[in-house]
């Protein structure tokens, strides 16, 4: 029997210390890898009933924190809003995210994004729909139905592409008819505001113009399409619409603007943007679908909330709360 004295076991421990320092081969070691310097292809799919959408993002574009901002609060305020969500303060990040409904028998994209100009004057930031739904492997020829829910750029530019021309050639463009009264009445053009307000109607313009105006105008309360309601949620601007699809049991609400960034929004209904057309009808609006959306536990697909920008909403002392739907990995 070997016997194990303090000698031995010193001998040894330095042995295997110095094997520990021997390579095992002779090869070099491989340099790290090189930094990709840019994010995965965003879209996210989940069901509905029988129906599939895809949430395809268009990217999103970071500004300063306007004074402003929230006409009715002190941009102070607006900080610390921003500082309890673990946002950077004095700047807002706005994201947008349209979506695609298949139905089994037709392709409806909902809102279109900043547009593919945009890609390359925001440097990739926003403009990126276009790219995502191609890696999405969905072509913008085979999309039936464009259905717009308001007319401000980061919902209608998308229609067109970087050298104006259609983006969804074969599409039948469906726009609330509210909405398309209002920005296309020569008398509220003349009427409209220096400024944003007037820049909208130019912009309006432009775009609808490049498509020769073929739009079919929606009705309110009325299917848009087999299983996708509008709902009237004006305020944010004259004719805002926001969508409801159902299927079988399922149900998601498309909320559009009825609130931007949740983290301010979303937990401070009262308070009023600076683009909202009519900031307080769009607040009475905001905590009527946000109480429905409470009462009923329905989804909400939140153009501005966080990619996948899918949610359910609960109601706090103060105001709301969104609760982002788990990622699933299967359908």
């Amino acid at each position: 029997m070997t016997e194990l004295t303090r000698r031995s076991m010193l001998t040894s421990a330095a042995a295997l210390g110095a094997a520990a320092m021997t390579p095992i081969n002779s090869e070099p070691a491989h340099a790290s890898a090189p930094a990709a310097n840019q994010q995965a292809p965003g879209f996210y799919r989940y069901k509905v009933g029988d129906y599939e959408i895809t949430v395809v993002t268009d990217g999103a574009n970071t500004r300063p924190l306007e004074d402003n901002y929230i006409i009715n609060q002190k941009k102070e305020d607006v900080n610390a809003a921003l500082a309890a969500a673990f946002m950077e303060k004095d700047k807002v990040t706005i994201r947008y995210s349209p979506i695609v409904v298949n139905t089994g028998s037709k392709l409806i994209v909902i809102d279109t994004g900043t547009g593919e100009a945009n890609f390359e004057r925001s440097k990739g930031a926003a403009g990126q729909f276009q790219k995502n739904l191609k890696a999405a492997g969905i072509d913008r020829n085979a999309v039936d139905m464009v259905v717009i829910s308001h007319f401000h750029g980061d919902h209608v530019n998308g229609l067109l592409t970087a050298d104006n021309k259609p983006a969804f050639p074969n599409a039948e463009i469906l726009v609330p008819a509210p909405e398309w009264k209002f920005w296309m009445d020569d008398g509220e053009m003349s009427r409209a505001s220096a400024g944003r307000m007037q820049d909208l109607f130019a912009s309006n313009r432009r775009v609808f113009d490049a498509l020769g105006r073929k739009v079919t105008p929606y009705e309110m309360g009325k299917e848009v399409a087999p299983g996708i309601t509008a709902v009237a949620t004006h305020g944010h601007s004259a004719g805002h619409t926001s969508h409801v699809i159902a299927s079988g049991s399922g149900k998601v609400f498309v909320q559009a603007d009825v609130t931007n960034l949740p983290q301010l929004f979303v937990r401070n209904p009262g308070w009023h943007a600076s683009f909202d057309q009519d900031p307080k009808m769009a607040e009475e609006v905001r905590r009527k679908i946000y109480d429905m959306l409470a009462a009923e536990k329905m989804m909400v697909q939140g153009f501005h909330y966080p990619f996948p920008a899918l949610a359910y909403v609960e109601k706090t002392s103060t105001g709301y709360r969104e609760i982002p739907v788990p990622w699933s990995p299967t359908l």
